[in-house]
């Protein structure tokens, strides 16, 4: 069998934290805890770190902070040989303060100016980047940000159709970005250029409200302000998403019910299109959808993208491969991300399976 090696194309920034969950004014002037985050290279992070193969592709200017987060990727195990260092533009930034009980998390974007916004396709050796790749993973992020970047995701997921790769995107829809073209509605403008791109895809992944917020397709009796799902009601928003997008073999949801911001319930939804048949987890003795409780949460960023790489890891591995088994992963994945600060999930393959197999107690490992 061919060995999988995962790329992902997108946006990565500079992360700036209050320590715990202070605000902004409890902090500033003073010290904000720095890391680095993109949907993209936190799905090649958490990818690598579970055990399999991946690559990093992106646009950065050529400096100590860029050349620290290859450094830091690369430790993880990630291929960042194919990153293109431009004089362009700059490394992006977002202030992220951590929500508290009924007060949630708030971000705060400087990403204008960005290398990867201003970097248009054909500055991009799209052959080269892709050399080897069996799988592309693209996000609605980085089209949200400029025409050229936009453009770009297109041209990559335009080759890797090309060069038959398999393709998934999470959608991503970010009610704060979709502001380069003026006089367009923010979700009219994602709807015309993810229109354009996801139907190249293989398996599409989106949370509760993307499909809705992109394509106008809604689950009945929900309510994400209120955190009420309809669960099965995200059966009828796959089925409608895979008539809508033919080429698609799965389609994925995180399902996410926010109690607090420190109190979600946590699950997730496979559709398999061809079998037109739903898989959720986790799951109850009596095999009812029963989410994970999570409380206390650490820090919730990046919460989806180690769901993308939880569930791309195990639909490439042979033993956690069928859709109930590969829902199953992605979710403890994603559980586990939840307790760990910063927007990597610094959690191994073992320590997944321990929790899928039904091990939550938190014991000390001896």
């Amino acid at each position: 069998m061919k060995e999988v090696l995962i790329a992902g194309f997108g946006e990565v920034m500079l992360r700036l934290c209050p320590e715990g969950k202070k605000r902004f004014a409890q902090v500033l002037p003073g010290e904000l805890q720095a890391s680095y985050d993109g949907g993209e290279a936190n799905v090649c992070a958490s990818f690598a770190m579970l055990g399999g193969k991946s690559r990093y592709l992106t646009g950065l200017p050529d400096n100590p902070v860029s050349r620290g987060f290859a450094a830091q990727l690369a430790g993880m195990g990630c291929d960042v040989s194919r990153i293109l260092y431009s004089k362009k533009g700059r490394m992006g930034i977002y202030f992220a303060e951590h929500g508290s009980n009924m007060r949630g998390s708030n971000v705060v974007y400087d990403r204008e100016g960005s290398t990867i916004s201003m970097l248009a396709p054909e500055e991009y050796d799209f052959d080269a980047m892709l050399d080897g790749v069996t799988h592309l993973h693209l996000s609605g992020i980085t089209p949200s940000l400029t025409k050229n970047a936009f453009l770009s995701t297109l041209a990559i997921a335009e080759k890797a159709a090309e060069k038959n790769i398999t393709i998934s995107i999470d959608l991503n829809y970010r009610k704060k970005l979709w502001n380069w073209e003026e006089g367009t509605a923010k979700n009219v403008l994602a709807n015309r250029c993810m229109s354009q791109i996801v139907p190249l895809a293989d398996i599409i992944i989106g949370n509760e409200e993307d499909a809705s917020d992109v394509f106008g397709i809604n689950a009945s009796n929900t309510s994400i302000e209120k955190g009420e799902l309809n669960i099965e009601g995200y059966k009828e928003v796959a089925a409608l998403l895979s008539a809508k997008f033919p080429k698609a073999k799965y389609i994925a949801i995180t399902l996410r019910e926010s109690i607090s911001a420190d109190h979600n319930n946590w699950g997730g939804m496979l559709y398999d299109c061809s079998a037109k048949e739903a898989f959720f987890a986790p799951l109850a003795a009596d095999n009812t959808y029963a989410p994970y409780e999570i409380r206390d949460i650490e820090d919730r960023f990046g919460g989806g993208d180690s769901f993308c790489a939880g569930l791309l890891f195990a639909l490439n591995t042979e033993e956690l491969s069928t859709p109930a088994n590969a829902i199953r992963f992605a979710v403890a994945a994603s559980a586990l991300k939840h307790t760990i600060s910063g927007d990597y999930n610094f959690s191994s393959r073992k320590e997944v399976e321990s929790l899928m197999k039904g091990s939550a107690s938190g014991r000390v490992q001896r």
